[in-house]
């Protein structure tokens, strides 16, 4: 019996023609077809495949089975008339069940098309929509054993929508990355609670481009958005089982639909337009939209996980196997890894890549785990495919890429070692900076690097200061106030007896453990939270922000709120209304203000610690607290005060019309210790005078006045502290 009768036997539906239509683009799309019928052309890359069926989905379940007959180039296709938009459908991918080789083919289970662009309905995962009989009585080769059940009224389906990708009123900001203040934030989690947004909206991506959203954003003076996965994404077994979801979305499936839980449109194509309006309303306000990306792994997991897309469709073709192929490489610690050097695995993903740039507007990634990405055969490699066609690709090259230069294999550690295109997570800036705060830094000479832009790092092969993405929080670990509250992880509400998140965090709780009515243990803890953030905005590089942080956002001691899609990883919107709160976000503004109006805190080159001019001064120098300029003896002792000069008068590079570039001068203090310590300023040639701009000490900036400092004097260092002064004379 031909899979085309089998069909008939089992729906009993009425023939439907399937013309043989083209084999590009992959996915579905609404087109004219042969003699102007309206219609959708469905092709499928199944490289082993035996048939493919295309099954679409009445508005009651009603499930019609059609044979895609066409195979060209290993992708199956046809063009079937009258399937308009909203149309829901799938795949059953047909062929030999083998996992001892790797071969896992199960036409029981419906898939999802890799190229869906809208989901519609939950993945649940019930025994069903595993391809091995999951409660098999032999666990040890449960995967080995072919489920026959049906899974398709247990999982999602594609979508068919509409192209409609008019941008003619859409202006890209194009912010140059040496201006970029990245603002990482989750749309749920950023919307959920706002009160200035319609409940109907809260959690949504209509949301986030509502104006109350888009107020805080532009108010606080970022320039882009980083958005937690907005793919697709599925929830683990474990969590399901416990009562939890997968709240920060880093188990993706669907790499070219927005997650549809987001959407206050329907689920049935309105989450794509209302996606694209957010991105447009960004936009108009100057916002970049940057999307965090997981290309490294799917929700599919390792052998023991459901069958759902990718596995179904060809999983020896899509995934790395072990050299028992039942096993599946992992670099990513989620159980599997995409083999990225497959060419339509490298396909599947910068044509997504492309589809979120060109179609949905957005102006760059952050890629998880991306040395993943970069591993050849085996080894990370600069040189590998993955970010040799990046390199080359004329729309891709454009935007903004930053990579987690790291993953969980064998040398994954690839921090600086990303090629000149790419910006960096620098997780050396995080440690270092928390280490100094919390008085845990032997020396000095690491902390000197990390301010001014790490260029034992990035300054080689052209790369700039701007390729470090300077952050001291992320939305992996502690909040930025619970960094100074806490000493221990306090995960027991994911479920996991607190052993999940990293035992690493570099923190320290200014004397008690948590929450705490001391107001001495307060204020010090408020001012440790004004010193990190002062600290990040003043360092050259790109600074990222995490939503909350600015008005200080607690997660109960939480540092992997992954599954915790409720108050612990919603923002709190009513902290602002604390005058200690507001006046920590009043000061972040101030700071990006301050960032945003002087270019010697945005350098373009790294300093090159030499005159820039023949009477100028270096273009960076420093200082230890008797206003001397450090010896490399001074770098490598302890000491809580570091001090760092820039120089505005001549700096590197020319403006748009082609005039130097020249800025105020500026001297800042970086003091850890519990202690005030006198600073004796540095005279001439460096200043005649200081003007204390920002002190951190202070509660409230807004009332402090600035006070003018005598050069070659003695200046109190108050405990704890960042003191920033501008250089006159």
């Amino acid at each position: 019996m031909t899979v085309a009768d089998a069909t008939a036997a089992r729906t009993g539906a009425s023939p439907t023609p399937v013309w043989p239509g083209a084999p590009t683009p992959l996915g579905a799309r609404f087109r004219a077809g042969p003699r102007g019928a309206e219609g959708t052309n469905f092709a499928l890359w199944a490289g082993g495949a035996e048939a493919v069926e295309l099954c679409l989905f009445g508005p009651d379940g009603t499930e019609t089975r059609l044979p895609l007959t066409e195979l060209t180039h290993q992708i199956w296709h046809g063009f079937v008339p009258g399937v308009r938009p909203g149309q829901r459908y799938g795949y059953r991918v047909h062929g030999r069940w083998d996992p001892w080789t790797g071969a896992r083919w199960n036409p029981a289970k419906l898939l999802l098309d890799p190229y869906a662009r809208a989901v519609d309905g939950d993945f649940r995962l019930p025994p069903e929509v595993y391809g091995h009989v999951r409660d098999w009585p032999d666990q040890p080769v449960a995967d080995t054993v072919r489920d026959t059940r049906d899974s398709a009224p247990h999982v999602p389906k594609g979508v068919v929508v509409h192209d409609d990708d008019d941008w003619s009123d859409d202006r890209r900001p194009k912010t140059p990355w040496a201006d970029s203040v990245i603002y990482e934030l989750h749309v749920r989690g950023f919307t959920k609670r706002h009160p200035g947004i319609p409940e109907h909206l809260r959690g949504t991506y209509a949301g986030l481009a509502h104006p109350a959203a888009i107020d805080h954003l532009t108010t606080l003076g970022v320039t882009a958005v980083e958005l937690l996965p907005v793919h697709q994404f599925a929830h683990e077994d474990h969590l399901l089982r416990r009562g939890l979801k997968n709240h920060w979305g880093y188990n993706s499936i669907g790499y070219f639909a927005p997650h549809a839980a987001y959407s206050a449109s329907g689920t049935t194509g309105g989450q794509v337009g209302e996606f694209k309006r957010m991105v447009k309303a960004l936009h108009a306000a100057g916002i970049e939209v940057i999307l965090d990306v997981v290309y490294n792994h799917t929700a599919e997991a390792g052998e023991l996980g459901p069958m759902l897309s990718l596995r179904g469709i060809d999983n020896r073709g899509y995934y790395r196997l072990q050299g028992d192929a039942r096993r599946y490489a992992d670099y990513t610690g989620c159980g599997n890894t995409l083999h990225v050097v497959q060419p339509h695995v490298l396909r599947l993903i910068t044509d997504s890549l492309r589809y979120w740039v060109t179609e949905m507007g957005v102006d760059g990634f952050r890629f998880d785990l991306a040395a993943a990405l970069a591993r050849s055969m085996h080894d990370v490699d600069m040189l590998s495919p993955f970010l040799a066609v990046i390199a080359q690709d004329p729309v891709l090259r454009r935007v903004k890429l930053i990579a987690e230069p790291w993953d969980v294999g064998s040398g994954g550690y690839q921090v600086g070692a990303f090629p000149p295109l790419w910006a960096e997570w620098n997780d050396r800036y995080r440690d270092a900076v928390r280490d100094f705060w919390r008085g845990a830094l032997p020396d000095v000479r690491d902390l000197g690097y990390r301010l001014s832009g790490s260029s034992d790092l990035y300054a080689w092969g052209g790369r700039r200061p701007y390729a470090s993405v300077n952050f001291v929080t992320a939305h992996d670990g502690f909040t930025l106030r619970d960094l100074v509250s806490y000493e221990q992880k306090h995960n027991e509400a994911n479920g996991e007896g607190n052993r999940d998140g990293t035992d690493d965090n570099r923190s320290w709780n200014c004397g008690t453990e948590g929450e705490t009515d001391d107001p001495a243990i307060n204020t010090l803890r408020n001012r440790q939270i004004r010193n990190h953030l002062t600290t990040l905005l003043l360092s050259t590089g790109v600074p990222m922000l995490v939503a909350g942080d600015e008005m200080g956002r607690t997660q109960n001691g939480n540092n992997n709120a992954y599954c915790q899609d409720n108050e612990i990883g919603w923002l709190d919107w009513s902290l602002p209304d604390d005058p200690g709160r507001r006046a920590l976000l009043d000061l972040t503004t101030r700071l990006l203000t301050l960032r945003h109006t002087h270019p010697v805190l945005r350098r373009r080159v790294h300093f090159s610690g030499r005159p820039q001019a023949v009477d100028g001064l270096r273009d960076l120098a420093w200082f230890t607290p008797h206003g001397t300029e450090m010896t490399d003896a001074d770098w490598w002792a302890p000491t809580a005060t570091l001090a760092m000069y820039l120089s505005g008068r001549d700096i590197p590079g020319r403006d748009a019309t082609g005039a130097p570039v020249t800025d105020d001068s500026f001297l800042a203090i970086l003091h850890a210790g519990a202690d005030p310590t006198p600073f004796h300023l540095p005279g001439t040639p460096w200043a005649r005078s200081y003007e204390l701009i920002v002190d951190t000490s202070a509660e409230d900036q807004s009332t402090a006045p600035a006070t003018l400092h005598p050069a070659d004097h003695p200046l109190t260092t108050p405990p704890r502290s960042v003191l920033l002064l501008k250089v006159h004379g």
